[in-house]
């Protein structure tokens, strides 16, 4: 029966419309999993020594973290990880068991990189474990209890999936947790360090999350075989209509109608608000490069782009699929090319502006870090949001609109045009940074950013007239693309 499931899976993916590009962009993230497979196993054995170098206890140490490690592993799996469910409609009219699809359904999540990648951290580290004098056996039990909370994270993920915008109340946790902690009001890991630690210390207590797995597989396929009929999803929910014009925006002309529509589109559905909340994520990233000593000083212009620049990134890089729902009406209608891609650019323009003022905080650490987000600000709006939309033809990926999951990539056609493009996004401002800083200061580094972005803008009716002749040669295989279904 298994290799019948299976033979059905390979059918289904080798027959599939996108097989190229599918095989291309698995290819691709199989390079990447390779990458982060090796960080994870020289995590899991460097750990042990770097700890040791600093006279901390590894086993206990990695204990008290690890509160944050799931907590932060259920928000990625929340925000990124799909469930790899099969297509149920063409199967429940064959002759399979709704056990069996189940059961089928549930192993294929089981054998999800974001479970397996996690063994690759803890088997090395519990093996220098027991090569240093640890017990053998209360490592096994130790491991046993940390893999069954990752397992419990995987069902967890598929029972909260439906549940919109979740993971920001996750998100919200950690920051308090560790915001308390870092301030010495509350330290969670008083109380959890003991029960992790205990797993090792106390026999049997490692049979308690085991249980706990058991119970949730459990609950999962009922929920899931409950749920297992050829009209589910098909009801829908009655919500009260209403409507809004937004009607000084007609003064703009084709502008204002295209943006209306936009701003329409963010504020009803749940995918694109979602990318709100990733852009005030974005506002926070500077985080990681000013005020850090250790990062290279060319890195501050890589934060002042991404802080500027969220909703460029989360929204740009899905244009035109936003509208890819209802894309092919829209060519059978005498609408201008140029006038829907200046709406877009407009959108991007707007939000840059809001995320540029919202990171004035950033004057904490002072003017020249401000003005480096500034700077960013100007590269993103001159370059980067030209190369969003050009990029736009060459990625025709349908998006679903109704779901928040999937916010850093629904299944996306994988073309090297595409990716070509976004090269510039990120290099081309490290490379004048860095050329401004050798051979001469910030200041000259910051300028040969910005006058990047001011060209751009100079420059824009000639690269907006490229960006449309390139939209309307892909106008077809566009509308092609989003019909299908695989």
């Amino acid at each position: 029966m298994i290799k019948k499931f299976i033979y059905l899976e390979w059918k289904a993916f080798a027959r599939s419309a996108s097989f190229g590009k599918n095989l291309a962009m698995k290819i691709l993230l199989g390079f990447l999993m390779i990458y982060f497979s090796l960080i994870f196993i020289g995590a899991g054995v460097g750990v042990f020594y770097a700890l040791k170098k600093m006279n901390l206890d590894p086993l206990q140490t990695v204990n008290k973290f690890l509160i944050y490690y799931f907590l932060f592993d259920l928000v990625i799996r929340l925000l990124v990880q799909s469930i790899p469910v099969l297509n149920i409609k063409p199967l429940l009219v064959l002759p399979f068991k709704k056990s069996v699809i189940v059961h089928f359904s549930l192993g294929k999540t089981m054998l999800s990189f974001f479970n397996w990648v996690h063994a690759l951290f803890f088997i090395p580290f519990s093996v220098v474990l027991i090569l240093n004098g640890y017990d053998l056996i209360e490592i096994i039990f130790w491991h046993l209890a940390i893999l069954s909370l990752v397992y419990i994270n995987n069902f967890l993920n598929i029972i909260l999936s439906n549940i919109d915008k979740l993971f920001v109340v996750f998100i919200g946790i950690i920051l308090v947790l560790a915001g308390a902690q870092y301030y010495k009001l509350f330290d969670i890991t008083t109380f959890t360090t003991p029960v992790f630690q205990g797993f090792y210390d106390i026999d049997g207590l490692f049979l308690i999350p085991v249980w706990v797995l058991a119970g949730l597989y459990l609950f999962t396929f009922k929920y899931l075989k409950k749920n297992l009929y050829l009209d589910a999803g098909l009801s829908v929910k009655q919500d009260i209509a209403t409507t809004e014009n937004l009607s000084w925006l007609n003064q703009f002309g084709t502008v204002g109608t295209f943006l209306k529509n936009d701003i329409k589109l963010i504020k009803r559905n749940k995918r694109s608000k979602t990318t709100i909340f990733l852009s005030v994520v974005f506002l926070f990233y500077g985080l990681l490069f000013f005020g850090n000593s250790s990062q290279p000083q060319v890195m501050q212009i890589f934060g002042g782009i991404f802080v500027s620049g969220g909703f460029l990134f989360v929204f740009g890089q899905f244009v035109p699929s936003w509208d890819s729902s209802y894309y092919q009406l829209m060519m059978t209608q005498n609408i201008p090319y140029r006038g829907y891609i200046t709406s877009k650019w407009w959108l991007i323009v707007i939000a840059t502006f809001v995320s540029t003022v919202l990171a004035s905080f950033y004057l904490f650490y002072g003017w020249e870090v401000y003005l480096t987000i500034v700077v960013g600000a100007i590269y993103n709006i001159g370059v980067n949001s030209h190369l969003v939309l050009l990029g736009g033809a060459f990625t025709k990926t349908p998006i679903d609109l109704s779901s928040a999951g999937g916010a850093f990539g629904d299944k996306k056609a994988f073309n090297v045009s595409a990716m070509l493009l976004s090269l510039p996004k990120i290099f081309l401002p490290l490379l004048l940074y860095w050329l401004g800083l050798h051979f001469a200061d910030k200041t000259v580094a910051l300028a040969l950013v910005a006058t990047a972005g001011v060209l751009g803008l100079v420059f824009k009716e000639k690269v907006f007239s490229v960006i449309e002749k390139r939209y309307k040669i892909e106008k077809y295989s566009t509308i092609s693309a989003y019909k299908q279904k695989n």
